[in-house]
């Protein structure tokens, strides 16, 4: 029988061992123990589970719960390194989970908001409300520097500098790296440092930047759920994402090169950042099918 302590002592090998960040940790935990109740109520054993059964499991939640093709693929890589964990602990002596293959990412694009758009949804936040001066203030940081959730989440006071416009931010792999931020990022950022962070801290010393309603940290949560409500009341379905996604595309359409814009997104791999160019032809192919016929129009006009 497996240890209760499973999960945990998992949590720490992929900490101490496989490097892994906290919220990598984090995610993989929860999917091996989201595997550990199926084993459960299908009668099953994580000593002789066969990849069958746990090829079963995976079409059983993305029936049930939607999951896409890369969140699959991020359950494929969890439950590989769960069972080299197991068998590491002596509990079996193959590893099921290696031979199943991850679905192919869709190449879709990423979803994109205009400027007016960002802006319309950011308006939403009541800025007389210390909750909604702290998300006026995130998402303008947010669209203004390209941050993911996490960055954004993680940042201190002490990690702002206004003076010089920028932010250090840790990323993925707890790499650093320093954004920068506009004006208009500036002057909410600092609305809200006087006006609503002390009324959310209340006597909490927490170094964070961001608070929630009890004066500690804001959660990655809360982001998305405050974001998906104010998208809402602008009429739009986008995602918090979308800013990150809107502020690379920006500065590529701007005439940024692809490096510059690597840089900036905190991208380990080029290629990663190269969907971007794909979104900025696509954003052209559009320009040109909507104004072609004014174009036609005009020419006509000139040779008459």
């Amino acid at each position: 029988m497996p240890r209760p302590d499973l999960l945990g002592h998992f949590k720490s090998r992929l900490l101490a061992l496989e490097h892994r960040s906290l919220l990598t940790a984090q995610t993989y935990c929860f999917e091996a123990k989201r595997f550990l109740e199926w084993l459960e109520t299908a009668g099953l054993k994580v000593e002789t589970v066969d990849s069958l059964s746990i090829s079963r499991y995976l079409e059983e939640r993305r029936e049930r719960d939607g999951i896409d093709s890369r969140s699959t693929a991020k359950a494929i890589s969890a439950l590989r390194s769960f069972f080299r964990y197991i068998g590491d602990e002596g509990l079996r002596d193959d590893n099921p989970a290696s031979i199943l293959e991850p679905p192919r990412r869709s190449k879709r694009l990423p979803e994109l908001l205009s400027q007016e758009g960002v802006e319309n949804v950011l308006a939403m936040a009541d800025p007389e409300n210390p909750r909604g001066l702290r998300d006026r203030a995130i998402f303008e940081l947010i669209y203004s520097s390209g941050l993911r959730i996490s960055e954004a989440v993680s940042l201190n006071i002490r990690d702002l500098y206004f003076p010089e416009g920028i932010a250090r931010v840790r990323g993925k792999g707890n790499r650093e790296r320093l954004v920068p931020f506009g004006g208009e990022a500036a002057r909410w950022l600092k609305r809200y440092l006087e006006d609503g962070r002390p009324k959310l801290a209340k006597s909490s010393r927490s170094p964070a930047l961001f608070l929630g309603r009890t004066g500690k940290r804001f959660s990655r949560k809360g982001i998305w759920r405050n974001y998906a409500a104010l998208a809402g009341l602008a009429g739009t379905s986008s995602r918090v994402h979308t800013l990150r996604h809107s502020f690379a595309t920006e500065l590529l359409a701007g005439g940024a090169d692809l490096r510059s814009v690597q840089e900036l997104l905190g991208h380990v791999d080029l290629a990663t950042t190269q969907i971007y160019t794909h979104v900025d032809m696509s954003l052209l192919k559009d320009s040109l099918k909507r104004y072609r016929p004014k174009l036609k129009a005009l020419r006509s006009s000139d040779k008459a």
